[in-house]
């Protein structure tokens, strides 16, 4: 990994490309300030990100936080117009993010969590954010079932964080699947987000009053099989892509409606674009839906501390409860499989679950409730996939 400095105004910014792999990925620091002197050993660990020519000095970043996206050129004439209007940066982004702004806004979220809770790491270069394009933003044309499954999203950064090229990893959780790779471990789930489906449509203000034949456009089967299994006469078409690229879609006539995550469209600020918020009742989420998950490597004690501080543990202890449901199903993406696991106002965990056919024809569904503690949670997730394997049958998962 090298890296080549580019001084577009000599008293105002400089661009440094980093090479990775052979590719080379910009990065901007946005007006020069002392050189970030590191705290600590983790500073005679980590190999430095980015290497900047100033006063013979180097800047080590003390966390490289890897997301998925695909890599954009920042352009030199943006970073100048920024700095002609003042724009400040407090820390690097290894690559402008073109495809995936939801998981941009997650890393940023969780770099935003670290420098408030870790002094040493609010300091200028401290954090890197590293964009890793995954097989699954790569390939849009297809649906996720047919090209391997949720692991799409996750590999490439897994391989990048057990290779050293990154120290922290940020998932949705609902892409994780419920084996972690050998040497790395997920000590850390951030505040879950709302976990509702947003219903988004120009005609209408909900799915019953859509006329018969209306398309709706989704990615999911669980969203699929749970509006055909209520509104059967309306048509459900595969419609991937990120939030921006799908509302664009929506506004272009493609389909008539779609839905998305409501927890995705508030991290983007784009809770306007909503025409409603479906209940739990009426369309339960993804396994996990709206909760952030942050790896690390497991011999890496220093960065699992770091990520371990900001761990919430009811969002923790549900996840894992939706998670052992999941798991004991063996769930893949050619199952339509929801899951829901919260807290109740007497302080007990709840947990609703269902699988389906993807026509919606048959879905079984099963509710639980115990303590909220997480091996009672997790039994209770088990228990809950344990009686619906038993219900549905061996053929029901082989779509």
């Amino acid at each position: 990994m090298r890296a080549t400095s580019l001084h577009p105004h000599p008293a105002a910014a400089a661009t440094s490309i980093l090479w990775s792999g052979g590719l080379p990925v910009y990065s901007l620091r946005l007006l020069p300030s002392p050189a970030f002197k590191p705290h600590g050993r983790r500073a005679m660990v980590v190999r430095a990100a980015v290497t900047m020519e100033k006063e013979s000095k180097a800047q080590v970043a003390l966390v490289r936080i890897g997301t998925r996206g695909r890599y954009a050129i920042f352009p030199l004439f943006l970073a100048r117009f920024l700095i002609f209007f003042g724009v400040r940066s407090y820390f690097r982004v290894a690559v402008a993010v073109e495809d995936s702004p939801l998981a941009l806004a997650q890393a940023f979220e969780t770099r935003d969590k670290l420098m408030s809770t870790h002094p040493e790491l609010a300091e200028e270069g401290a954090i890197d954010i590293v964009i890793i394009k995954t097989t699954g933003d790569k390939i849009l044309n297809q649906p996720l079932a047919d090209i391997g499954g949720k692991g799409l999203f996750t590999k490439e950064i897994d391989e990048a964080l057990l290779e050293g090229k990154i120290d922290i990893a940020v998932h949705s959780m609902k892409d994780v699947p419920t084996y972690l790779p050998d040497g790395t471990i997920l000590p850390c789930n951030l505040p879950r987000e709302d976990v509702r489906d947003a219903f988004i449509c120009l005609t209408a203000n909900a799915l019953s009053e859509l006329p018969a034949g209306s398309i709706i456009g989704t990615a999911s089967l669980r969203r699929q099989s749970q509006i055909l299994y209520r509104y059967p006469s309306l048509k459900v078409v595969n419609f991937r892509g990120n939030v921006q690229t799908r509302l664009r879609k929506l506004n272009e006539g493609e389909v008539q409606a779609t839905l998305l995550a409501l927890a995705g469209l508030k991290r983007l600020n784009m809770t306007d674009k909503v025409t409603a918020s479906l209940s739990i009742e009426d369309m339960l989420p993804a396994i996990a839906q709206g909760a952030i998950g942050i790896a690390c490597r497991s011999n890496d004690d220093i960065m699992a501390n770091y990520i371990a501080s900001l761990n919430h543990n009811d969002t923790q202890f549900a996840v894992a409860c939706e998670r052992a449901f999941l798991e004991t199903l063996d769930g893949s993406c050619r199952t339509p499989i929801a899951g829901y696991a919260h807290r109740d106002t007497d302080g007990y965990c709840v947990l609703r679950c269902l699988v389906s056919s993807p026509d919606g024809k048959r879905v079984l569904e099963t509710s639980r409730k115990g303590l909220y503690a997480l091996d009672d949670m997790v039994a209770m997730g088990k228990d809950a996939g344990e009686e619906l394997l038993s219900r549905a049958g061996p053929s029901f998962f082989d779509w």
